[in-house]
């Protein structure tokens, strides 16, 4: 490799993209001129606009998507103490979130084909103390809901879905969003639509969407009287500006990253131990992570080298996600409570997966370039094996 960098500037996972600026500013010089500021007119277009998308009655839009998370658990009534199923190959944002506000996340394993919760794996940690299955549509391919609908259904017990990276994909044909008790969107700089910071409720249960929109509000119900405990949760004006920013070109967003994903699939065709992550197909899918599996096996080389290599040529990739929930605190130091069954297939993804970039800061010309990086350190890898066998 050579002793410069590939890249001079670094490129990044998730680096945020921005839309028409002269539109955003269009929206916040509306809002300083009205002189609201937060929760206002621009919140309430953003939540229309984001229903919509979603086929969803309600949307109630949060300061972030973990906050929302939140808020979505507690209109479900899960109280502290209460044990809820989550996968544990996620970010750990997904089980902070409950841990937060007391409830007890219990990890399950994943399909690894899909990286997502299903139903065989959390019927096997299901007790007499869970009270909520928490689902996570990874890198915005949809869980198996139908299956996780009915189990809920069975058994009695609240099914929402952390659906941070899902805005934009569908499931069965229906967009992400529509399914359990509710969605929670999120909408941080590092998604594809961003608005700079923030989340969404989504429902079409009329009572939950009342009660998170009162929680996100210090508990104020719609007559204007305090209902409920609450906290300070609601999106401010800039945000929503930004947010409908990024919903004008929402569609080019996709494209782009459908273009993305093309392009790494054909250059790091055929490298052995490689391969791109896909998409469920026949369903329409935001594109917006770029997940490469390394099989160390196969390639010669473990992950980790790989991400080291592309790090010093300046591809900031990242290791989505490692180590797996419940090896991180304060998990890890109650096994017993968190993590009963073994997680082997989400230890397992854990050890492959590469995030790389995409999104509107990449083109064809940096793709070929990383996958030039990761093609070579296979092939070095591959050669330095044979020569230790005496090939």
């Amino acid at each position: 490799m050579p002793e410069l960098p590939k890249f001079d500037e670094p490129l990044h996972v998730g680096r945020p993209n921005i839309g028409d600026s002269g539109e955003l500013r269009k929206h916040i010089d509306a809002a300083l001129d009205r002189r609201w500021l937060t929760d206002g007119p621009l919140v309430r277009e953003f939540e229309e606009r984001i229903a919509e998308l979603a086929g969803t009655a309600h949307c109630v839009a949060t300061c972030n998507a973990t906050v929302g998370i939140q808020l979505a658990a507690r209109a479900c009534g899960i109280e502290p103490g209460d044990e809820v199923i989550v996968p544990a190959f996620t970010w750990v944002a997904t089980a902070h979130a409950l841990s937060w506000i007391g409830a007890v996340p219990v990890f399950c394993d994943v399909d690894e084909e899909t990286a997502n919760l299903f139903s065989g794996a959390v019927e096997k940690v299901l007790s007499p103390a869970t009270r909520g299955i928490l689902g996570v549509h990874v890198f915005g391919r949809p869980c198996p809901i139908d299956p996780l609908t009915e189990l809920a259904g069975r058994h009695g017990v609240p099914l929402l879905f952390d659906a941070a990276h899902g805005l934009g994909s569908t499931y069965q044909g229906r967009p992400v969003g529509g399914f359990g008790e509710a969605e929670v969107f999120s909408f941080h700089a590092t998604k594809f639509v961003n608005s700079f910071e923030g989340g969404a409720v989504v429902t079409d249960n009329a009572e939950l969407a009342a009660r998170v929109r009162a929680m996100r509000n210090f508990g104020i119900g719609a007559d204007g009287t305090v209902e409920s405990p609450g906290t300070n949760a609601k999106m401010n004006e800039a945000a929503a500006a930004m947010g409908l920013t990024s919903l004008g070109v929402m569609d080019e967003l996709i494209e782009a990253n459908r273009f993305n994903h093309e392009r790494y699939a054909e250059g790091l065709a055929g490298i052995r131990g490689v391969r791109v992550r896909t998409q469920e197909p026949g369903e329409r899918a935001n594109h917006q992570y770029l997940i490469v599996e390394i099989d160390a096996a196969a390639a010669g080389v473990h992950r980790d080298h790989v991400h080291q290599v592309l790090m010093r040529q300046n591809v900031l990739s990242r290791r989505y996600f490692y180590p797996g929930c419940h090896q991180l605190e304060p998990y890890r130091a109650r096994p017993e409570r968190h993590a009963p069954q073994s997680l082997a297939n989400s230890e397992a993804l854990a050890e492959r997966v590469l995030a790389l970039p995409t999104g509107t800061a990449v083109g064809a010309a940096e793709i070929a370039g990383v996958c030039e990086i990761i093609r070579l350190t296979v092939e070095a890898a591959s050669a330095g094996s044979d020569r230790l066998r005496g090939g």
